[in-house]
């Protein structure tokens, strides 16, 4: 019992520390963005956080229950070109782990129609994000199921996956367009349009 509790007081203390240097670098501000991509601090290892494929984060296994901590972490995170996670400060760098995406787009609007017709997410943790040439959406078939996963670009290298619910309301706006010579289903958004995947397989998946 004496060690639980002695360990317990280690995490606390480990994740204040945490929080002291997230919050002094956003100047206590949760929906601040600090500049995370031109600081180049030094690798301080690999600390026991995680950001679970449902968007819930972890700390040494227990969820973070309180949603200005999990912004105020997000405003800090960085993915860097070895394709790994980390929280970020201009004096340390410490990794965490990720099991999909740091973030998870919970809620879609849609505004006009055709080309002007522009599709405006907001992410788990605050972010508001229109799909466009600055934030693009990208669609990846995974696993035996054939099962359809779309991302959007946040920041930088990081992305949100579209939650389920969202994804079957995207999925209804989609439209076949003729892309490079083929029939494509496709998504419109500022301008842009995004390939989902050739029209006659979306037929097979349909059956």
């Amino acid at each position: 019992m004496a060690g639980e509790e002695i360990r317990a007081s280690e995490d606390a203390a480990g994740l204040a520390a945490l929080i002291s240097r997230a919050a002094g670098e956003t100047g206590g501000k949760t929906r601040g963005l600090p500049p995370v991509d031109k600081w180049n601090p030094p690798f301080c290892g690999d600390i026991d956080m995680e950001i679970r494929a449902d968007g819930t984060w972890f700390y040494m296994g227990t969820p973070i229950g309180r949603a200005p901590l999990v912004r105020l972490f997000s405003t800090v995170l960085r993915k860097d070109e070895d394709g790994k996670t980390y929280l970020v400060t201009p004096v340390e760098k410490v990794g965490i782990r990720v099991a999909d995406a740091p973030f998870l787009a919970v809620e879609m609007s849609v505004t006009g129609r055709g080309n002007a017709q522009v599709l405006t997410f907001r992410t788990n943790t605050g972010d508001v994000v229109e799909a466009g040439d600055e934030h693009a959406l990208r669609f990846v078939i995974h696993g035996e199921n054939s099962e359809l996963k779309p991302y959007l670009h946040v920041r930088g290298r990081l992305e949100a996956l579209v939650a389920r619910p969202v994804m079957y309301e995207l999925v209804e706006l989609g439209e076949v367009i003729e892309v490079e010579g083929r029939q494509m289903f496709c998504l419109r958004s500022g301008g842009r349009i995004f390939p989902v995947m050739p029209a006659d397989e979306l037929d097979a998946l349909s059956r």
